[in-house]
C-alpha cells in the first residue's frame, strides 16, 4: 500500500509501478457480511468495511463511499434503500420548480447522511494511515446531481429550457463545492468529482453545463492542497478532451474507452488517468479473464500518471 504513489500518479507523475484503487463501494459491506442498506447508514460498519476491504485488496487508496445519492439526499431527495446496492433517488424536488422555488438550501455537516460519513472517516482514517492507504472522497458531479434534482427532464431541457437547467446545475455545482470542503475536513487526500451523466452529452453541452459548474469544487480541492480528479462513465470519447481541459490533476474512465487513446491524451495534457479493468465483462460476467484483462490494462497504462482501477 502506498498513498504517496497514488497521489503522484493522479498528478501525472512517473511511479515505480501503477498504484491500485478498488472502487469497492457497497462491496465493503459484503466483505464484512452486512447488507448495503444497513452498512451505508452505520458509521462503525462503514469504517470497519472500508478498512477490511483496503486490507483484503491491498489498496493504495479507497473511496470512503461510492454513493452518488449523498448530496441529493442532503438536498431533500427521498431514497429507496436496497440490501445489495446503493439507494435509489425516488423524488425530484426540481421536477416542476427551480431550486429557489423548491426552497433548497446548501447542505451543512448535519444534513442528510453527512454526519454518518464524518464519523466513519474519523474512525477509519487513523487505521488507513497505518496501512499507508489514501482516503478518497467521491462527490456527485453537477450534471448527475441536477438529474437527481430535476429528474429526466434535465436531458431535454438542456435544449428546450436552458435557463432552468443553468439554475439547477448552479445549485448542484455549489453543493459540490460544499461537499468538497466536507471531504477535506474528513481528511481525504484525494477528492474526485464523479459525473457519469456527463458522458451522454455533446462537447458544446459539456462546456456549457459541466465545465463552469465544477470549477468551484475543483478550486476548493486544489486550494486545500488535496489531489483532484474527475470520474466519467460510459463512452466518453467525444468529451474526453473537455475533461482533460478541466483544472483537475487527473481523471478516470470506464471500460468502454480505449486505454491507448486515453493514455496518449492524458500525457498530452499532463494529467493522471485511471481505469480500465473491465468491471462488466471481466469482473462481473467473467466473459474475459480478469487476470489477462488486468495485464492488458497495466501494459497499456504504463507507469507515467496511471492508476489501475476498475473501469
Amino acid at each position: 500500500m502506498a498513498k504517496q504513489k497514488l497521489i503522484n500518479a493522479i498528478r501525472g507523475q512517473r511511479t515505480e509501478n501503477a498504484p491500485w484503487v478498488p472502487y469497492a463501494g457497497v462491496h465493503c459491506g459484503f466483505v464484512i457480511n452486512e447488507p448495503a442498506d444497513k452498512y451505508l447508514q452505520d458509521p462503525e460498519l462503514l469504517a470497519k468495511g472500508l478498512v477490511e476491504t483496503a486490507k483484503l485488496y491491498k489498496a493504495d487508496g479507497i473511496p470512503l463511499v461510492f454513493d452518488l445519492s449523498i448530496e441529493a439526499h442532503s438536498l431533500g431527495c427521498d431514497l429507496e434503500w436496497w440490501e445489495d446496492n446503493v439507494p435509489s433517488i425516488c423524488s425530484h424536488p426540481c421536477s416542476d420548480k427551480t431550486p429557489n422555488e423548491a426552497g433548497l438550501l446548501l447542505p451543512t455537516k448535519e444534513s442528510g447522511r453527512w454526519p454518518i460519513l464524518f464519523e466513519a472517516a474519523r474512525i477509519a482514517k487513523p487505521q488507513l494511515e497505518e496501512l499507508d492507504c489514501a482516503l478518497i472522497g467521491a462527490i456527485c458531479g453537477p450534471l448527475t446531481l441536477a438529474s437527481h434534482l430535476a429528474g429526466v427532464r434535465i436531458f431535454t431541457d438542456v435544449y428546450k429550457n436552458r435557463e432552468f437547467v443553468h439554475e439547477v446545475i448552479d445549485c448542484a455545482g455549489k453543493t459540490a463545492a460544499v461537499a468538497a470542503q466536507f471531504y477535506i475536513d474528513m481528511g481525504c487526500e484525494v477528492i474526485a468529482i464523479v459525473d457519469p451523466v456527463s458522458s451522454q452529452i455533446k462537447p458544446a453541452t459539456f462546456k456549457e453545463f459541466v465545465t463552469p459548474y465544477v470549477n468551484e469544487a475543483i478550486r476548493v480541492i486544489n486550494d486545500a492542497g488535496c489531489t483532484s480528479s474527475f470520474f466519467i462513465c460510459g463512452n466518453a470519447t467525444k468529451v474526453l478532451r473537455d475533461v482533460c481541459e478541466l483544472d483537475t490533476h487527473g481523471f478516470a474512465i470506464d471500460e468502454q474507452l480505449n486505454m491507448n487513446f486515453v493514455r496518449d491524451l492524458a500525457r498530452e495534457y499532463g494529467k493522471g488517468f485511471g481505469g480500465n479493468l473491465k468491471l462488466t465483462l471481466a469482473l462481473s460476467l467473467g466473459l474475459l479473464s480478469p487476470r489477462e484483462d488486468a495485464l492488458v490494462s497495466l501494459a497499456a497504462g504504463g507507469n507515467i500518471g496511471f492508476t489501475f482501477a476498475p473501469g
